[in-house]
C-alpha cells in the first residue's frame, strides 16, 4: 500500500480546533478507502515558544523536511507579544517556509455561489469568482539584508529593509503561474512597481522574456500592483491568475480573500520545485486566516479554510485529484444548505460550530464518495 506521510502543526489559537476536523478526514479515508496517510504531530508558532523556547524545535523542523506534505494551522497571540524578534510566532513560519525552499504561495480566492451576499461587494461583481494569486515567497522585502534598525543619537532611529530579487527566483515564480494558468482559463496578469522600484524593473523584465521562451501560448498582461489592488475592487473577475512578488502578494492576496465574503474561508498552498528525482515538492498547507486568539477556544471558528487547504494538499502533493474535487464540492453543498458557522452567518441560515460545520461536511464528503 501507498504511504503518504504528512505532518501536521496546528499552532495556535484556533489552529489546534480547526486541525481537528481535518483529522477526522484523514482518518476516514485511512479506514474506509484505504489512503494510506501517515501522520505525526509537533509544535510551531507561540506553543514552540512556550514548550522550547523557539518558534519551531530541530527535531520538528526535521519532522517537516522528511515529510511529502505539511499542514499548518496559525501562529501568534497577544500572549507572545513581547517574546524577542527571533523567536517570535510567526519565526517559525518563516522558517519552513525557507528552509523548505517553499517559493510559490497559491492563494485561490473563490466565491461560493451561496455567500456572494455574504461579500461586501455587489453580488454580480463577486458571482462566481474564482482566481488565482501566485505569490513569491522566498525573496523580496521580507528576507533581503541588510534588515536593521540603527540608533543614529539624538533620538533618531533608521529602519532599513531591503527588497531583493534575482532573475532565477522570477523565473522559477513566472512559471509556476504560466503552468497554472493552462489549467484554468489561460491568462496571467503580472503585477509590480515597475515606475518607483528597480526590483519592478527586473520583475516586468524578467516575466515577459519567460513568457516569450517557453509560454507564449498563455495570455500575458502586466498591472501596476497599486492598480491591480484597486482594480480586484473594482471589476475581480477580470483576472485569472496574478503574479506578483512576496510583498504585494501578501497585501493582494488578502484583498481577493475579502472579496469571497470571509477572510475565514480561504485556503493556500506553498509549493516548492520539483526534485529531479522523484518530480515531488516539497509543500506546505495552511488556511489564510490567523490564530484568531479572541475566539480561541470558544468552538466557533470556521474550519472550511483548514479542510480546503487538506484538498489543495489532496490534489497538489498526492495528485488526489478526484478526492481533492469530492471534498471542495462537500464544502459547497454545505454551504448550499444554509450551514453557517457565525463568520459567514446570513439570515435564514443554521449557525453552528467548528465540530458541527466538520461533522457535516465529513458526512457529505462520504456521501460523494459512496
Amino acid at each position: 500500500m501507498t504511504t503518504r506521510s504528512l505532518f501536521l502543526l496546528p499552532g495556535d489559537g484556533i489552529g489546534t480546533e480547526t486541525m481537528a476536523e481535518v483529522r477526522k478526514i484523514i482518518a476516514w479515508m485511512n479506514e474506509a478507502q484505504g489512503a494510506g496517510f501517515v501522520t505525526d504531530e509537533g509544535l510551531v508558532g507561540g506553543s514552540a515558544y512556550d514548550a522550547h523556547g523557539v518558534a519551531i524545535s530541530e527535531g520538528d523542523m526535521k519532522k517537516a523536511l522528511a515529510a511529502d506534505a505539511v499542514l499548518f494551522g496559525a501562529v501568534g497571540g497577544p500572549k507572545w507579544d513581547n517574546v524577542p524578534y527571533d523567536v517570535r510566532p510567526e519565526a517559525g513560519l518563516l522558517r519552513l517556509r525557507k528552509d523548505l525552499a517553499l517559493f510559490a504561495n497559491l492563494r485561490p480566492a473563490i466565491c461560493y455561489p451561496a455567500l456572494a451576499d455574504a461579500s461586501s461587494l455587489k453580488p454580480e461583481l463577486v458571482q462566481g469568482l474564482d482566481i488565482l494569486i501566485v505569490r513569491e515567497l522566498t525573496g523580496g522585502v521580507y528576507f533581503g539584508e541588510p534588515k536593521q534598525i540603527t540608533d543614529l543619537g539624538n533620538g533618531q532611529k533608521r529602519a532599513v529593509d531591503t527588497q531583493v530579487y534575482d532573475t532565477f527566483e522570477i523565473e522559477r515564480i513566472a512559471a509556476v503561474a504560466f503552468e497554472l494558468a493552462r489549467t484554468r482559463r489561460n491568462a496571467v496578469c503580472s503585477m509590480e512597481k515597475r515606475n518607483v522600484m528597480k526590483s519592478g524593473v527586473l520583475w516586468n523584465e524578467v516575466v515577459t522574456a519567460t513568457h516569450k521562451d517557453r509560454y507564449a501560448d498563455v495570455q500575458l498582461s502586466h498591472m501596476l500592483a497599486d492598480a491591480g489592488g484597486m482594480q480586484l475592487v473594482r471589476q475581480p473577475k477580470q483576472f485569472d491568475v496574478i503574479v506578483t512578488d512576496n510583498l504585494f502578494g501578501d497585501m493582494l492576496s488578502d484583498i481577493a480573500a475579502m472579496l469571497t465574503g470571509s477572510l475565514g474561508m480561504l485556503p493556500s498552498a506553498s509549493l516548492g520545485a520539483p526534485d529531479p528525482v522523484t518530480g515531488k515538492r516539497k509543500a506546505m498547507y495552511e488556511p489564510v486566516h490567523g490564530s484568531a486568539p479572541d475566539i480561541a477556544g470558544e468552538g466557533i471558528a470556521n474550519p472550511i479554510a483548514m479542510i480546503a487547504s487538506f484538498a489543495m494538499c489532496l490534489r497538489y502533493s498526492f495528485n488526489m485529484v478526484a478526492e481533492a474535487d469530492r471534498l471542495e464540492q462537500a464544502i459547497a453543498n454545505v454551504l448550499e444548505k444554509g450551514i453557517r458557522t457565525g463568520d459567514i452567518m446570513a439570515p435564514g441560515c443554521r449557525k453552528v460550530g467548528t465540530t458541527e460545520m466538520g461533522d457535516t461536511i465529513l458526512a457529505e464528503f462520504k456521501a460523494l464518495s459512496a
